[in-house]
């Protein structure tokens, strides 16, 4: 379908796996600029799908460094586990339309297959045509087409994916019966009126799936803008798992300044010195996306 013509909103769309760091402030500070630059309407959402990776209290800490950075959002916080209806819903429409079919291969089974270049294995099809024999259900898979899947991004331009060769039926709900991140995404974003979605070039590979799902439950396209992903001296993106440093409410000028520069633009050198209300005071009507880095990821800068 074409790209939704409504009225700007944009979102944040945080995992409570631990406290937001740098490269989470990046990406929340680029979507909240692109909207509030653009008159948009600006949400936070919490995408909360998978209880074992959680950490207690991560979601709430989240939550109050972005009100104590400045942060202002429109409505309530959507909480992704309370949303399984929805899931549901979506689930049930693309069994109707025969999109999806049902999985019994174990991870490592698939991981036997041909692998992608981005190094993950490629699921083969063994359950397209029915479960085998004697084996039960496990996930459900959406059915992808040998056709390219493309859309347009704003900063890296052209993206096209063949989902056939370069990813396979991909997971729509894991065997643990938990909904998939692709699913719940496109239908939070349909349901809260997302335009614009703002985020980390660590998630462009996933979009073309997104978009094909989007075809799929008959939902508008957003427009995408992939920000730069801020990773370490060894080139890991900055993580829990790789021990990002988080933010801290008295480092709040000095950080919201670095993620300023990390994107492109311009503050002048004294303004970390200013409190929270000046940097937003500058921020907000000097924003540009033609600034911004267009490369995938480059280092954190060094604190000044």
């Amino acid at each position: 379908m074409h790209e939704s013509k409504k009225s700007y909103r944009g979102r944040f769309a945080p995992s409570p796996t631990g406290p937001l760091h740098f490269g989470s402030l990046v990406a929340a500070v680029g979507s909240y600029l692109d909207a509030r630059k653009r008159g948009g309407k600006w949400s936070v959402r919490m995408e909360d799908l998978d209880p074992p990776r959680e950490a207690p209290g991560a979601a709430g800490a989240i939550l109050r460094t972005l009100e104590a950075y400045g942060f202002e959002w429109d409505g309530k916080v959507v909480f992704q586990s309370r949303r399984g209806a929805a899931y549901d819903a979506a689930l049930a429409r693309l069994e109707r339309e025969k999109a999806v079919f049902r999985c019994a291969c174990t991870r490592r089974e698939i991981s036997d297959s041909a692998l992608s270049l981005a190094g993950e294995p490629i699921y083969p099809g063994t359950c397209r045509g029915g479960l085998p024999p004697g084996r039960a259900a496990r996930a459900v898979r959406v059915r992808v087409d040998n056709g390219v899947t493309a859309f347009d991004d704003a900063l890296q331009g052209r993206i096209e994916q063949n989902l056939a060769r370069e990813v396979g039926d991909f997971v729509v709900r894991r065997a643990d019966g938990l909904f998939a991140y692709q699913l719940a995404v496109v239908v939070d974003d349909f349901e809260q009126g997302i335009t614009d979605v703002v985020r980390g070039a660590d998630l462009l590979a996933s979009t073309p799936r997104q978009v094909l799902l989007q075809r799929l439950l008959g939902y508008p396209r957003p427009r995408y803008m992939h920000l730069p992903v801020a990773v370490n001296r060894n080139g890991e993106k900055l993580s829990k798992q790789t021990l990002a440093a988080p933010l801290t409410i008295e480092d709040a000028p000095a950080q919201l300044v670095r993620a300023l520069r990390f994107l492109g633009q311009e503050p002048p050198a004294d303004l970390a010195a200013t409190d929270l209300t000046e940097i937003w005071s500058w921020a907000l009507p000097s924003w540009r996306t033609n600034t911004i880095p267009r490369q995938r990821s480059f280092p954190e800068p060094e604190a000044r």
